[in-house]
């Protein structure tokens, strides 16, 4: 009788995700982009969301699960609200619920899902891109584990907790205490206004299923040494009960030929116990190497395989990209910023990843390319992005279509920047935040566009600078670090970074770090028809039309160009490619429907800043 009902549940379940799959429809937002027509229960984020580590074979899950709201101590409920479209958070009109979460609330998911047959003598992962912010995973029942953090991937195996055959059920618990808690939020508040946009909450990337060995590859870490030609992988693997050590196979393509290869063997003499990481590191030579940079992106293909005795039990496809951030004197002895050795002007928007339809979920894999092309056809070279860490394909069209990246840490409430300090009690949130940071280095951390790490930004939640700067520089010495955008500098770091609005400055000069301009602009015009609310809209500095916001940007632009000569600055970023909610000081509307000022003028300003430092 138990497994009866079991079986009754789960066909329940399953006939009710299909008849809402053909009735299912995004909640009445304020304000659509074009791609929302696009985004179907069937067709949720289809592409595999992790390109720097592709397997063949994977599930994806998202698409229509079924949710309920209820008190945050409360057990899984046995009646469900409706239909949530994953990964799309609660509160977004693409979720088609559009519901705040509050404090005293816990959010459940639930949904079935079946395990191919072919994969009966594999080890099943389950993915998570990214839930905001505390996580804990049932498999058929069993609690699998918990997770903290709101913008790195996790994962489990669920191999025994799978069920020998039919449906099985996956059941996720969120906690998000949003602005209430002094975890790592960024932008997020319960009540949004000025600066400070609509939370986010759930489940807002991609969730997947993946079946290996007992035996493979769990992580890479890929390191470029652009002066010597050389690129250094260190793999971790997953060991399993083979009593001899396996040997990985390292492949680095260009177009179709194979231009270096390498082996590497663990060398254990006696086999760890099954589960145990291991980690192998090997050097890659690379002959007449292809830089990466904004103008020529180019991308090198990478195949790991895991061999035991010759046979392969475990491949992926990465990719990886040759070149060197630094900061040099310049003739003159002015620090800047140096792309592959060559002094470059680095400028372009602060881009804060929201979407008026998914909140920080972008609706379609296109919208977040065309996020990416309109910066780089505006004759941009570089981004800011704020406080927010986005899923790795945005990185990944950054690394493909060639675009520098600052990228932040996204901002708490642990520290005091006046004093430096931890606010008292908060000294388990900055153990946290600490270990999201660690997480943001390394999830994100082979992707050739990123170049600079930000983990603080004005003052918000800021505390021991510079241990935290040397600790981020420590865990990837090969990238820039600005210890602080705005606000409160403590000398740490490569560069000197000051906020000023309209207007562009440079920070004083010093000897060692650049002087960047880590927010300037804010010029605002709200598009009607194009705005999160028709009234009450604003910008740092406000007009009414094109032609005048195009005279203004311009304006900004003739005073930007010179300050990179002898007054030394050697970066700026503009606020910002769209607006946000009722902030107007976009580039484009929030839709993306609009870009706000003459395209072809400004293109024509930028690249001229984006030239070469002088």
């Amino acid at each position: 009788m138990k497994s009866f009902n079991w079986f009754i549940l789960m066909a329940g379940l399953e006939t009710l995700t299909i008849n809402a799959t053909a009735a299912w429809q995004p909640a009445q937002g304020p304000l659509m982009t074009r791609w929302a027509k696009d985004v179907k229960p069937d067709q949720a984020l289809p592409e595999y969301p992790r390109p720097q580590m592709v397997r063949a074979e994977w599930q994806n899950l998202n698409g229509l699960w079924n949710y309920a709201v209820v008190t945050k101590d409360s057990a899984q409920p046995a009646q469900w609200a409706g239909q949530i479209l994953v990964p799309f958070p609660i509160e977004s009109a693409l979720s088609g619920v559009m519901k705040p979460l509050s404090p005293d609330q816990r959010l459940w998911y639930r949904r079935a899902f079946n395990v191919p047959k072919k994969w009966k003598d594999k080890r099943v992962l389950l993915h998570f891109g990214a839930v905001d912010w505390e996580t804990t995973v049932f498999i058929n029942g069993r609690k699998l584990g918990t997770h903290r953090g709101g913008y790195d991937g996790f994962s489990f195996d669920i191999t025994d907790a799978l069920k020998p055959s039919g449906g099985q059920e996956i059941a996720v618990a969120v906690w998000d205490p949003t602005d209430d808690g002094p975890q790592a939020r960024g932008k997020q508040v319960r009540h949004p206004n000025s600066i400070w946009y609509t939370s986010t909450s759930g489940i807002w990337q991609t969730v997947w299923l993946e079946p290996v060995a007992a035996e493979h590859l769990d992580s890479l870490r890929i390191t470029p040494d652009f002066d010597n030609s050389t690129v250094t992988i260190e793999a971790t693997l997953v060991s399993g009960k083979e009593t001899n050590a396996p040997v990985l196979q390292f492949d680095a393509v260009a177009g179709r030929t194979i231009v270096s290869s390498a082996k590497s063997s663990f060398g254990t003499t006696v086999p760890p116990p099954p589960g145990t990481r291991l980690k192998t590191e090997v050097s890659l030579r690379l002959p007449d190497v292809k830089p990466w940079s904004p103008d020529a992106p180019f991308l090198y293909r990478l195949r790991v395989t895991v061999l035991h005795d010759g046979k392969c039990v475990d491949a992926v496809k990465s990719y990886f990209g040759m070149r060197k951030i630094s900061v040099s004197p310049d003739a003159g002895g002015t620090p800047r910023l140096c792309l592959n050795n060559n002094p470059l002007f680095l400028f372009g928007p602060l881009d804060q990843g929201f979407w008026p339809d998914g909140i920080y979920t972008a609706p379609t894999d296109e919208a977040l390319r065309y996020d990416i092309e309109t910066i780089k056809k505006l004759g941009f070279n570089m981004a800011r992005k704020h406080v927010k860490v986005e899923p790795d394909r945005w990185y990944y069209w950054a690394d493909k279509l060639g675009l520098l990246v600052w990228q932040d840490m996204p901002s708490s409430n642990v520290g005091d920047n006046r004093t430096d300090k931890i606010r008292a009690g908060n000294e388990d949130a900055a153990k946290q935040f600490e270990t999201e940071l660690k997480a943001l280095v390394e999830g994100r951390g082979n992707h050739p566009s990123i170049v600079m790490w930000v983990p603080f930004n004005e003052g918000w939640g800021q505390y021991d600078t510079a241990r935290i700067a040397e600790m981020v520089k420590q865990l990837d010495p090969s990238r820039l670090v600005d210890n602080a955008s705005g606000w409160t500098d403590h000398g740490a770091g490569d560069v000197s970074d000051i906020h000023h609005y309209p207007t562009p400055a440079v920070p004083t000069l010093e000897t060692n770090r650049a002087a960047v301009l880590g927010e300037f602009g804010g010029l605002g015009l709200p598009v009607r028809g194009h705005t999160w609310q028709a009234e009450k809209n604003w910008g740092y500095q406000s007009f009414t039309n094109s032609t005048a916001l195009t005279a203004a940007y311009l304006e900004l632009v003739e005073k930007l160009r010179p300050l990179a000569g002898k007054p030394g600055l050697a970066a700026a970023v503009y606020t910002q490619t769209t607006d946000c909610e009722i902030e107007v000081n976009g580039l484009m509307t929030y839709d993306r429907a609009v870009v706000k000022m003459d395209a072809l003028k400004i293109a024509n300003a930028n690249r001229k800043i984006c030239l070469p430092a002088p």
